[in-house]
């Protein structure tokens, strides 16, 4: 079972030294490891630190991408919120 993630956990992993969480459609990333290995380079990541970079990402990227990065970046899925 994936492990589940809260918004406020995301938003405290905003940099290298932290951790680096990003949001793809609902499932949490950890960029950490990752960060110098980027080819868009590394201040694009550091910019959506701890947010959901959903738009960001399909503008330049498509689903092979995510495909090839899940299984070794993917750390859980974002904790619904109840909609009232």
């Amino acid at each position: 079972m994936s492990k589940t993630i809260s918004q406020s956990d995301v938003s405290a992993h905003n940099t290298v030294d932290t951790g680096l969480y990003i949001v793809i459609d609902g499932s949490v990333y950890d960029m950490t490891g990752f960060v110098e290995e980027h080819p868009g380079g590394a201040k694009i990541l550091k910019r959506v630190g701890g947010k959901d970079a959903s738009k960001q990402f399909w503008k330049y990227h498509n689903e092979s991408v995510l495909k090839k990065y899940q299984e070794r970046l993917k750390i859980g899925n974002l904790e619904e919120k109840a909609k009232l």
